[in-house]
């Protein structure tokens, strides 16, 4: 057998290509950034070529540093930035467009034009997503509506419409010379054109929509045959599994069982619970998702709470700002000081996710007085992640009926132990931070080595999940509800800011 799995794992702000052992260890990884564009206030994009030429420059860095022979690969798994929409040529394979990035707000308006008829939770029971500007489908009607010859190529089969996942999975299988046009069910699940109830793209949805099915990609179970790689960089291997980031960050913290939830504090915070083979909806401003299939199994659903703004806040803070150098900084800056001083961030720069959905709202510094520092706002920053990620727990809970005895966290932040044990003391449960602590990629190799035989079983995969680090609440109930009080007075100020 194969040594090795790879992992392509495209994300809002780098791609990486990673190697995992059978015991799920980092082996080698290579990660590259790219460009951000803001064209307009509220409007994010990427260059899906740079994005191309990053993840091909990846898996050969990766190969390269560990002299990797193909023979030793076993198979490939992808894992991308859920919602951000590209369009491509079928004949050339040139972008009619940037990739509009999950984050962005241009298509605002259709939101509300579609919410006068039947409110946000307009297709809520089909898809089991609120109307908001996240979401695939109206970036998808506004490319179409807006970039010349698009609609007219769409009628005609010549352009193709994907996430970034299959907008790899076409290039690597060959692009123009046959490539694949393929996504999974977690990437489908979250373009609001998917039937959760038929796993089928929804005929009705693209009606209202005015998007024609010919430019939708055929959808699969996340562990499978997608395709052979025909490119260069790692030619005869088979893409075996995909999985939208933060299903693939559930994966890879095996919560495979009903009411295990993770947290990845990343660009944004995503909380996941796996609810089982039942579809749950939410009463509570979550959303209702496919978390995985694997192969002929039935799929497993979960709620999902989505955060926009976390670790872009500390992003914020140094770029935007300057207060930082590094984001390492916030947490030495923010350690000077015991407590927030009084003030508190609500980062509503996309408007307000879960439990919210105030496309509306925008940023607000609130509690600000002469006493605050820099200090102060760089541990307000960092509890502004954690107060998010309370209201979504809060949220799950009660539509669930579970309450959590354990938080496994992973992500980028989660280094951070001043902001661990806060969220700890905020949620007041237990954190869990793994050993691998970005299991996003990790996620992927699973689906992928699944599907090959690699691991034999979702068991297997357990074993290899272990603790680092446990952070125990010891915040006091009265100093926990104080801080939660003035944390939703600040959140109700950044309400309605858009007219």
């Amino acid at each position: 057998m194969a040594s090795y799995i790879a992992a392509i794992d495209q994300g809002t702000t780098s791609t990486r290509c990673m190697i995992f052992n059978q015991k799920g260890t980092v082996i080698s990884v290579a990660q590259k950034e790219h460009t951000q564009y803001y064209p307009k206030p509220g409007w994010v994009e990427h260059d899906p070529d740079e994005i191309w030429r990053n993840t091909l420059e990846v898996i050969a860095k990766a190969r390269i540093d560990l002299n990797l022979q193909l023979k030793d690969v076993a198979a490939l798994g992808i894992t991308n930035q859920r919602e951000t929409t590209v369009v491509w040529n079928k004949s050339t394979g040139r972008p009619y467009h940037n990739a509009i990035v999950w984050q962005d707000m241009r298509t605002a308006d259709d939101v509300a034009a579609f919410s006068a008829d039947g409110g946000i939770d307009r297709f809520r029971e089909k898809t089991g997503l609120p109307l908001a500007t996240y979401f695939s489908g109206l970036k998808l009607r506004w490319l179409l509506n807006n970039v010349p010859g698009l609609s007219e190529d769409a009628q005609k089969g010549e352009a193709l419409f994907g996430n970034m996942d299959s907008f790899l999975i076409w290039h690597l299988t060959g692009g123009v010379q046959g490539g694949k046009h393929l996504t999974d069910v977690t990437n489908a699940s979250r373009t609001q054109l998917m039937n959760l109830h038929t796993m089928a793209w929804d005929d009705e949805l693209l009606k209202t929509l005015s998007i024609p099915r010919a430019m939708l990609p055929d959808i699969r179970p996340s562990s499978g045959l997608f395709g052979e790689v025909k490119s260069e960089v790692m030619p005869g291997v088979s893409i075996t599994g995909v999985l939208g980031d933060q299903q693939a960050a559930l994966v890879g913290q095996t919560c495979f069982e009903p009411g295990q939830a993770k947290n990845t504090y990343g660009t944004g915070c995503f909380l996941l619970l796996n609810t089982g083979t039942a579809i749950r909806p939410s009463t509570c401003g979550l959303l209702t998702t496919v978390a995985y299939q694997f192969g002929n199994e039935p799929p497993h659903y979960a709620l999902e709470g989505s955060v926009a703004i976390a670790g872009a806040l500390v992003q914020w803070l140094r770029d935007n700002l300057g207060i930082i150098q590094t984001s390492a900084d916030v947490q030495t800056l923010a350690a000077e000081v015991k407590d927030n001083g009084g003030a508190y961030i609500v980062p509503a720069f996309s408007g307000l996710y879960a439990p919210y959905w105030k496309s509306n709202a925008r940023g607000v510094m609130a509690g600000l007085t002469g006493f605050v520092t820099k200090q102060h706002i760089a541990r307000a920053v960092l509890e502004a992640t954690a107060f998010q990620t309370y209201d979504v727990l809060k949220a799950m809970e009660e539509d669930s009926g579970v309450t959590l005895k354990a938080l496994r966290v992973d992500g980028g932040m989660v280094v951070n132990d001043l902001l661990m044990q806060f969220q700890a003391d905020i949620a007041n449960v237990p954190v869990d931070r793994p050993i691998v602590t970005e299991t996003t990629a990790l996620g992927a190799a699973y689906a992928a080595g699944l599907a090959v035989g690699y691991w034999a079983s979702k068991a297997d995969l357990t074993t290899n999940w272990g603790i680092d680090t446990t952070f125990t609440p010891v915040m006091q109930a009265a100093q926990r509800e104080q801080l939660l009080t003035s944390w939703h007075k600040a959140v109700q100020r950044s309400f309605d800011w858009i007219d």
